[in-house]
């Protein structure tokens, strides 16, 4: 979608004019499934919360500025709503505090042999409160400082759920290669 057409689409937004809604929602559902699928148990799970973002999208346009690019606040909007979603779901309780971290290996082999849809399917199988961590930190950016912030945990404990991710995410890797 061209600026032009992007600014006029978002400009209906503001005047919540269905028709521009409806075309945001279609221009955007394909990326907000993506980040959502990375955070949620199921594909109906990030459905709704892609659906909640988009109405929390649609009731604050106005706090968009339209000097900035709208993915990236677009994309904060879909990481806070899958955030809240699995603090209401769940309490994250995750213990113990550890500063190590194991690393994957960086064998190319080993992850040019699993696709895509496959680790995704790995990550998706960690705990939430791994997966949550290991999302926010490995594949969205955020400091464990902004990690501990966001949840409510600690900085050791997001530190811990990354550690304990990494390394279940070896052992499933390995035990895939295996196969």
């Amino acid at each position: 979608m061209e600026n032009r057409e992007m600014a006029d689409v978002l400009e209906g937004c503001r005047r919540k004019d269905r028709a521009a809604q409806k075309e945001l929602y279609r221009q955007f559902y394909g990326y907000a499934m993506s980040i959502c699928l990375r955070y949620c148990d199921s594909e109906d799970e990030a459905i709704e919360v892609a659906n909640d973002a988009f109405l929390k999208v649609f009731l604050n346009i106005n706090r968009y500025d339209p000097q900035l690019p709208f993915k990236p606040w677009f994309r904060r909007i879909l990481i806070n709503t899958a955030i809240n979603h699995i603090k209401q779901k769940q309490k994250l309780k995750i213990g113990t505090l550890m500063d190590t971290e194991y690393n994957i290996p960086d064998t190319e082999e080993i992850l040019a042999r699993l696709g895509f849809q496959e680790l995704m399917k790995l990550v998706r199988s960690l705990s939430t409160a791994y997966r949550t961590v290991f999302n926010l930190y490995v594949l969205d950016g955020f400091t464990h400082e902004e990690i501990s912030q966001q949840l409510g945990i600690s900085v050791g404990t997001s530190k811990s759920n990354l550690s304990k991710a990494r390394e279940r995410l070896r052992q499933l890797i390995l035990q895939q290669m295996q196969q």
